[in-house]
């Protein structure tokens, strides 16, 4: 059971990643609108998406999950402070579910982090 609960967290924030890109990239107007709000419209919400992408790919992938979720936390961090700063913890009538589904992916890429640490090629050089 131990090895599959760092597979299933990899799955889970892999698909919260990539099920978010069709509302970024068929430019719903919720996107739009969080995206206007913060003024990065639509480079931004075009150019996260792509990120997103990578990042759930990459955890998919055995030797660049410390990638994906490095790179996943740094994403989702920058949505929590968009939340924190200018959007508000509820966004249009949303009961804050975007801004707690932030969060759960930060902290499940959080320790998927923490889990594959030993891959991270400075950690591992530097192993005892």
């Amino acid at each position: 059971m131990k090895k599959h609960i760092p597979f299933i967290l990899r799955i889970l924030v892999s698909a919260i990643l990539i099920q978010t890109l069709r509302f970024k990239f068929l430019a719903h107007p919720d996107s739009i609108y969080i995206f206007k709000k913060v003024g990065i419209e639509p480079i931004g919400r075009i150019g996260i998406g792509v990120l997103e992408l990578i990042s759930g790919i990459l955890i998919l992938i055995p030797k660049t999950v410390w990638i994906g979720a490095s790179l996943a936390i740094g994403i989702i961090g920058g949505a929590i402070i968009m939340h924190l700063t200018v959007l508000g913890i509820t966004v249009k009538h949303d009961g804050g579910l975007l801004f707690g589904t932030a969060v759960l992916t930060f902290i499940l890429a959080s320790i998927i982090l923490f889990l594959y640490r030993r891959d991270i090629p400075y950690f591992e050089k530097n192993r005892n």
